[in-house]
């Protein structure tokens, strides 16, 4: 297991190289200029679009805008926001959130694109079913002689898309919050039944297709977020005091790098710094990896600009809002300084720290919905990728094989976890952001014809 963890560690180490991080923030910040900032120039019209503002009944699609948000955020808000927001901190410091944002702010240009095109080159299945998502645009949008990139994007979808992560953080905080405080830990033998527990809670929802998903998502995501959103404003008002100084402290140490304590990167502290940031902010938002545009190409409408525009709200409520909130708890209470802890236990020694009697309770009631919603969108993913590379009729397999992968996650560790996660969603970028960048200026005119309609 130390031998796999190792190869798992520098297959990380090495797609996380200068070439994708130029491939992630220099093309999203090519596609920010191509569109001339257009995405932030009309947010109130994205906000309109999710309240449910100029829908198409009779358009093609299975779910509605709001529904295939909610699935996409069921993915992006969970535990990256929680355990890889304490990665990151307790690795980089508070500088590291710096680069969080710039992820963050980036991706947001990054989904306009990749969302639009998940409408604009929609394609069908082997059951003749309309489907969205980077394979599909890759291999409508760039021809058939593309379709090995497409392939290449669906077969790292494969692994990607698997809960390991979500379902290794959840099952900590389980044994962290509940099972070691009242003595009822026993091993690995408690951590295969809250594995078991969880295959069970997905297995109901995920062999119901992505019309359950969605509307399963659209009741748990503004739940989950609203309780979540004023559980950290209590942790922050009880510290009120401080948060503007590490506000100011984020930035200050986003280019000194004095508290980063991991490998130097690019000839240094700061490049390593740098990495890390846009590396848990990727994790964070998956602007650019691949998997929202599979659940934004589900979505009832004929125009692609809308659903980009519904797109590009996911990294701001993610990574800019939420990922922030996560980030001052943590680090008002001191809880980063005084806690050795990684991942979601440290998130959960702030919450400890400023409401001792229930403050990690409320937090593992965050962490359980985040992550179970997780589980039944990311199942969506990988049964899409299968059925591309397979056909639609073998899907289901892919299903048996995530529900194994839920206890697998259960009982394995946290770098393991999160190094093939990170090794595969940075392969999954790879084809995602190079159809992304080719077929962008297309994405620019239909935005130009679709702004003077209206």
């Amino acid at each position: 297991m130390q031998s796999l963890d190792r190869f798992i560690a520098s297959f990380a180490s090495f797609t996380w190289g200068l070439p994708l991080i130029i491939l992630l923030i220099g093309g999203g910040l090519y596609l920010l200029i191509l569109s001339r900032f257009l995405p932030f120039r009309y947010l109130t019209l994205a906000i309109d679009l999710l309240r449910g503002k100029h829908q198409e009944e009779s358009a093609k699609g299975d779910i509605t805008h709001i529904q295939a948000l909610s699935t996409a955020l069921s993915s992006t808000i969970g535990m990256g926001n929680i355990a890889g927001v304490a990665v990151a901190i307790s690795i980089g410091g508070p500088g590291a959130i710096f680069w969080m944002w710039v992820s963050g702010i980036v991706g947001m240009s990054t989904k306009f694109f990749t969302g639009s095109l998940a409408i604009m080159y929609r394609g069908y299945d082997s059951e003749g079913n309309i489907q969205g998502g980077p394979m599909y645009f890759i291999q409508e949008g760039l021809s058939k002689k593309w379709h090995w990139l497409a392939t290449f994007f669906a077969l790292s979808g494969l692994i990607g898309a698997l809960p390991v992560f979500n379902v290794n953080q959840l099952t900590q905080a389980v044994r962290d919050i509940v099972l070691i405080p009242n003595g009822w830990y026993m091993g690995v033998s408690s951590d295969a039944i809250v594995g078991v527990v969880l295959v069970l809670l997905a297995a109901i929802v995920i062999f119901g297709g992505i019309s359950r998903i969605s509307k399963t998502a659209e009741k748990l995501v503004p739940f989950m977020v609203v309780i979540y959103f004023l559980s950290v404003l209590y942790v922050l008002a009880v510290h009120i005091d401080r948060v503007p100084y590490y506000l100011s402290l984020i930035i200050t140490d986003a280019f000194n790098a004095s508290t980063y304590n991991g490998d130097s990167m690019f000839g240094g502290s700061l490049g390593g710094l740098i990495l890390l940031g846009i590396r848990r902010g990727a994790f964070s938002n998956e602007a650019g990896i691949g998997t929202a545009p599979m659940a934004h190409g589900a979505s009832r409408t004929n125009e692609p600009i809308k659903e980009g525009l519904v797109s590009m709200l996911g990294p701001f409520m993610d990574t800019l809002v939420v990922c922030t909130l996560t980030a001052l708890a943590i680090l008002v209470t001191d809880a980063w300084q005084l806690n050795e802890s990684n991942g979601v236990s440290l998130t959960a020694g702030a919450f400890t720290l400023a409401a001792p009697q229930f403050g990690s309770y409320i937090l593992l009631l965050c962490i359980a919905v985040f992550s179970i919603s997780s589980l039944f969108s990311f199942s969506y993913y990988g049964t899409k990728c299968l059925s591309f590379l397979l056909g639609a009729e073998h899907k289901y397999w892919y299903r048996y094989f995530y529900l194994i992968s839920i206890m697998v996650g259960a009982v394995t560790s946290l770098d393991m976890m999160i190094n093939l996660i990170d090794g595969f969603y940075a392969l999954m970028a790879i084809p995602t952001m190079t159809a992304t960048l080719i077929l962008a200026p297309k994405v620019v005119m239909a935005a130009r014809d679709y702004f003077n309609k209206i």
